[in-house]
């Protein structure tokens, strides 16, 4: 019985079929999409962030106050 292979686990074996300086430059290659990625992510938590202030969609206080808030 042939067992069915996932995506993932048939990218890992091409990958591993390819040259070590290919598979050290497709890893460099990938790592900088990450933070690239990661990078639009933030900047789009930012700009909510940033909205929400402006909104008054926010509460400014000290940890007591918001200690307080929470056990109301």
């Amino acid at each position: 019985m042939i067992a069915a292979t996932t995506p993932f686990q048939d990218a890992i074996e091409k990958v591993e079929q390819l040259p070590v300086e290919e598979q050290v430059e497709l890893i460099d290659v990938i790592y900088r999409r990450l933070v690239d990625q990661r990078r639009d992510e933030l900047a789009l938590i930012i700009a909510e962030g940033r909205l929400a202030y402006r909104t008054g969609a926010v509460n400014r206080g000290s940890v007591d106050d918001l200690l307080a808030a929470l056990d109301e």
